[in-house]
């Protein structure tokens, strides 16, 4: 996405994401995308945490799981941004227009 102006801070693991946010000296971070369902803690979590140092944050869930494995994971709630794998890069662009607010 970085060919579309987005500049990208990638991580593997929920916790290697942790410790970017919380170790780096990083400019404000506009936006998590993250996946609902992953090893060593969920999305929901991750992003509540993440919230937790930036406040303004905004967040683009995605999975590939049907509607009913993942909706008790608090991702499908009215207001939660979706999206649904797999996806085109035109689709997230897309999304993240939108979530962002552009």
């Amino acid at each position: 996405m970085s060919g579309r102006g987005y500049t990208l801070l990638a991580a593997h693991t929920p916790g290697e994401a942790l410790r970017i946010v919380e170790e780096q000296a990083l400019p404000e971070i506009h936006l998590l995308m993250t996946d609902v369902i992953m090893p060593e803690m969920n999305g929901r979590d991750l992003s509540e945490k993440i919230l937790s140092l930036h406040s303004g944050l905004k967040c683009l869930f995605m999975s590939g799981y049907a509607a009913d494995v993942i909706a008790h994971h608090g991702v499908l709630d009215k207001n939660v941004q979706f999206i649904n794998k797999p996806f085109s890069m035109q689709d997230l662009a897309v999304k993240l227009r939108t979530v962002l607010g552009k």
